[in-house]
């Protein structure tokens, strides 16, 4: 051994094993079954090995900042001479804890004193012709380091911030806290005036960190308060200078303001960022850092097999593990690349340009030769942010459900079917720019927002269009075609781009009256958020990781993979953006919701799974509590490509997937899926009630695919509610007509409005049914509302899948019934 030190009897940290089972990553591998995961394991049969070079490392993920205290090493034959152990924050900046010559192999234990999230071996020399080869890598450590040390993250970033008085709209108070440092707060020009933020709790505030404008105060106080209205002094500052400013500070307090009291020029106060640090009382959890191993990024500069092989790789794995445990995002940065990404399940092809034309490919591409040309099952998988130069002229996307097409610009046509023409069953197109036409041909149902097209060419079922430019006019008695001019409110989903080297997270604008893409003339109108403000999650995270770095102010990133929870994600904090990459996946366990969500403004889910869980949870998605009844109509909270399912990889359960107590809420694009195939399916297996329940006011759902569910598949109870394309089949597993009964009445409605409803509207809405176990099963109507003169629907069908069941009427009684092998549906051009 080089080196086998005991461990100091007082060590400064815990000595706990830290590393074990976190995420790694390497510059290289050996091969395939040398992996990075291999050294961290726990098992001393397996190992990491590297490519045949000296400037190697290896470096392991502990998912959030702890203090170091010991790191061994079990090396294998090739092992290294000379190397480093080192530490970071955020992946990107390396501190050397420890510098190793004249290593000799075996088993190296190194006691180190520092701190970080990541730490790595960084290999200098090595001591034979192969590369560096380890069986484990361990780190021990524990806490973050001394009590009372000031920490280094912004406890006051996004927090709810008030000011005395405000320039103009462009100049809120929320500007100084958004951790951009282009916007800014700025006062009315008067003595004195005053900027404060709440931190959410009382904290102990060590320093202070202004970032002034020009028009800055020569004369101010930095005060606190644990109630917003006593407050005290923590520093005094006159005869300042403006520019960046730090102020070591000492106290306790949940609000902090800026007091100004002399102005510098004639100007009001204009700060661009204003940061609280706090005394940590447990681990920084810093933001940024690597992606993770499923997170795989390409340059121009690649060459264009070796893009093309990975790829492929990927979707052979993909391509038919439609409840595998594979996630996977590519990310190409700005160029042009000569391959075609096939997209299998769990799979996200995505840009990294702020335009989608910053990134061409030749195809992403979806068909179904798995499943025998049938793309009915083609679900869980998405595309976004490039543009497509099909070599044949058409570019294939057969799908079905939950395979979001976003952001998209095609320089020819797109096909919606799969090779032969075979089944396909609905999807969502948005904010995308189709230059030739679009052949749905064999899909039943689809829905597009916000987009271009050169061409419509038929429909089957339901073809839905809001703000489509190009889009064919309404005509639903004799064809399939409801559309819109406009989308009355929509905001684009959240997405990943680079600025130079630094990843961002662009939010889009909200939109009213939307028509076209956002990016037609020029770039998107929103802001941007550096990835260094998100604590980017990696499998293995424990829900009590991610609500602490929420609740220190950090958004979410979700990197590829599955997430084991025992509590709910809580999202308290206004305009907090949680962003999933490649179909991120949460599984709740012990019964417990997936996610909740305060009632604030401007929160965006966007991009990830629930699974059920195993054990019933009685809501997984939450948004708002019980009660909610603040007005979010400025800044509307979204749920972007959020998906539910309920069984089909095992036997989830779920009371409702989906309640929506907050006001103003976009839903646009949810599939909800209480499955009907797969593993831990039945009628008594996989149970669920109901899909969604809405009980906020003003809740607009754009692109609502809720299935399969045991009672209403839809409740909606808040006021002027409205549904822009609705796609439901009805549970296929009653046993009998006896079991599917709400009351007297036969079967359960897909869609029902509240009684007390005076306003709700409709467009563009489809129930199917397919009982499989009893072919003979009815549902009195498929939609459910109050007979009043603000309740309004537009284009409603009914079918009956191959005459497995019957819908006996529409609406309210009202419609011919859909029954029969023909499968021919009924319609309704309007309600009432």
């Amino acid at each position: 051994m080089a080196a086998l030190l005991a461990v100091p009897s007082s060590p400064a940290f815990a000595d706990t094993l830290l590393s074990q089972g976190k995420t790694a990553t390497a510059s290289s591998t050996e091969n395939g079954g040398t992996p990075p995961a291999a050294a961290v394991d726990g098992d001393t049969g397996t190992r990491w090995s590297s490519a045949a070079g000296d400037s190697q490392w290896l470096q392991v993920d502990l998912g959030a900042s702890f203090g170091i205290s010991r790191v061994v090493l079990n090396w294998e034959a090739a092992y290294g001479s000379g190397y480093k152990i080192q530490s970071s924050e955020n992946g990107s900046t390396w501190t050397d804890l420890k510098t190793v010559t004249g290593g000799d192999g075996g088993i190296d234990t190194w006691d180190v004193t520092g701190s970080g999230r990541y730490v790595r071996m960084q290999g200098v020399t090595r001591a034979t012709g192969y590369g560096y080869s380890l069986w484990e890598f361990q780190v021990f450590g524990g806490d973050s380091g001394p009590a009372g040390q000031c920490g280094t993250g912004n406890a006051a970033l996004n927090k709810p911030s008030t000011a005395s008085s405000t320039e103009n709209g462009g100049t809120p108070a929320s500007a100084a806290f958004d951790g951009d440092n282009g916007t800014r707060w700025s006062s009315a020009a008067g003595d004195p005036q005053w900027i404060q933020v709440d931190l959410g709790s009382t904290r102990t505030i060590c320093r202070i960190d202004l970032r002034w404008e020009a028009a800055y105060a020569s004369a101010f106080k930095l005060q606190g308060s644990t109630n917003g209205t006593t407050w005290t002094d923590l520093k005094s500052v006159t005869g300042a200078t403006g520019g960046v400013q730090s102020h070591e500070v000492s106290g306790s307090a949940r609000y902090v303001r800026m007091h100004g009291t002399t102005r510098a020029t004639g100007y009001g106060y204009s700060l661009w960022e204003f940061a609280v640090r706090t005394t940590s009382d447990g681990p920084v959890i810093p933001g940024g850092g690597d992606l993770g191993p499923n997170v795989h990024v390409f340059d121009p500069s690649m060459s264009g097999a070796d893009i093309q092989s990975r790829l492929d790789t990927v979707f052979q794995q993909q391509e038919s593990a439609q409840f595998g445990t594979g996630r996977h995002a590519f990310l190409f940065k700005p160029g042009t690349y000569h391959v075609n990404a096939k997209v299998g399940f769990y799979t996200s092809i995505m840009g990294l340009g702020q335009s989608p034309d910053d990134v061409t490919v030749n195809g992403v591409t979806v068909d179904a030769g798995w499943f025998g040309g049938n793309a009915t099952q083609n679900f869980w998988r998405s595309t976004e942010n490039l543009s497509v130069q099909p070599p044949g002229g058409t570019n294939q996307w057969a799908v079905s459900q939950a395979a979001p097409f976003r952001r998209m610009h095609i320089k020819g046509a797109l096909n919606l079917a799969p090779t032969g023409y075979g089944w396909a069953s609905g999807g969502y197109i948005a904010d995308s720019k189709i230059d030739g036409a679009v052949g749905p041909y064999s899909q039943q149902q689809w829905y597009t927002r916000d987009s271009s097209v050169g061409g419509w060419v038929n429909g089957v079922w339901n073809m839905v269009f809001s703000g489509v430019q190009g889009a064919p006019a309404t005509a639903f008695t004799d064809k399939s075609y409801t559309t819109l001019d406009n989308t009355p409110i929509s905001r684009e989903k959240p997405y990943l781009y680079l600025s130079g080297n630094e990843y961002r997270v662009f939010v889009p604008a909200k939109r009213t009256g939307a028509r076209g893409v956002s990016w037609a003339n020029g770039a998107t109108p929103g802001s941007s958020i550096p990835l260094a403000q998100f604590y980017v999650a990696k499998p293995g995270d424990t829900a009590a990781t991610i609500n602490a770095a929420l609740s220190q102010g950090l958004h979410l990133l979700l990197t590829p993979g599955i997430y084991h929870i025992d509590q709910p994600i809580n999202v308290t904090r206004a305009n907090t953006v949680v962003l999933g990459l490649g179909l991120a996946t949460i599984i709740p366990g012990g019964g417990a919701t997936a996610v909740k969500v305060a009632d604030v403004d401007g929160v965006r889910l966007a991009g990830f799974l629930v699974d059920a869980g195993p054990q019933k949870s009685d809501v997984l998605i939450e948004v708002g509590p019980q009660g909610s009844s603040a007005d979010h109509a400025a800044n509307p909270t979204t749920l972007q490509d959020v998906f539910v399912r309920i069984g089909g990889a095992f036997a989830g359960n779920a009371t409702t997937s989906v309640v929506v107590n907050s006001d103003d809420v976009i839903i646009d694009h949810t599939w909800l899926w209480r499955g009907d195939h797969g593993d831990g399916i039945g009628w008594n297996v996989n149970t669920a009630e109901t899909g969604l329940i809405v009980n906020g006011d003003d809740v607009l759902a754009t692109g609502l695919f809720v299935e399969h569910y045991r009672k209403y598949d839809v409740e909606w109870y808040g006021e002027r509610g409205r549904t822009i394309f609705f796609q439901n089949e009805k549970a296929y597993d009653p046993p009998n007509q006896a079991a599917y009964m709400n009351g007297g009445t036969k079967g359960w409605a897909a869609y029902k409005v509240g009684p007390a409803v005076d306003t709700h509207e409709g467009w563009g809405l489809g129930s199917y049914v397919y009982f499989n176990v009893d072919p003979t099963i009815q549902v009195e109507n498929a939609f459910e509302t109050p007979v009043k003169p603000g309740v309004k629907f537009h284009s409603l069908l009914t079918v009956s899948l191959g005459g497995n069941g019957r819908i006996n009427h529409v609406i309210n009684g009202t419609g011919g019934p859909a029954f029969g092998t023909d499968t021919i549906p009924s319609k309704l051009v309007s309600y009432p």
